[in-house]
């Protein structure tokens, strides 16, 4: 999926070094419920194993290469998803150094096209805590809206932390 300053692409073998250091971030671990670092081998594995459609690994990864030299910016998820119930979560990684250049935007613009026009879901969401704000504009700005707020959700770091559901009803339908 090419935009006007990015490409969605598969993943492929090379990604596997970018994608061991983002699994591997701690600072990440936070947004992204992760506890354990990743092996090299468990990340090798996955790429090897992303060859797979979405309805059969009912998920999708896919990286976020700027235009102008490929260079490799983030990804975004799509997870959870549910072809009975026509949903699906996502999620999106942008490396700190690229982040205000619109690139989350245009992303998650692309991949909420590609959602309700091909994959024909009823609707996207994503679980976002309250202190992340940089998220909740993004996705208020695709006009995702608050659904619901999950009380004591999450336990970081010793402490309890509301986690938001924001939605997007598929228009077309």
């Amino acid at each position: 999926m090419i935009g006007k300053k990015i490409n969605l692409r598969a993943l492929e073998p090379h990604d596997v070094d970018v994608l061991y250091r983002w699994e591997n971030d701690q600072s990440m671990w936070r947004v992204g419920n992760t506890i354990t670092p990743f092996s090299r081998f468990d990340v090798e594995q996955y790429v090897l194993n992303s060859d797979k459609d979405i309805f059969t690994n009912r998920q999708l990864r896919l990286m976020i290469d700027k235009l102008q030299d490929e260079t490799s910016v983030g990804a975004i998820d799509l997870f959870d998803f549910d072809p009975l119930h026509k949903r699906v979560g996502v999620g999106i990684l942008i490396e700190v150094d690229a982040q205000g250049n619109g690139f989350a935007s245009e992303a998650l613009g692309l991949v909420i096209d590609y959602c309700f026009k091909t994959l024909m879901v009823h609707q996207l969401y994503a679980n976002i805590t309250p202190d992340n704000l940089k998220s909740i504009q993004l996705f208020e700005g695709k006009n995702f809206k608050l659904a619901c707020k999950k009380k004591e959700w999450l336990l970081i770091e010793n402490k309890w932390v509301d986690e938001l559901l924001y939605q997007l009803i598929n228009p077309y339908q």
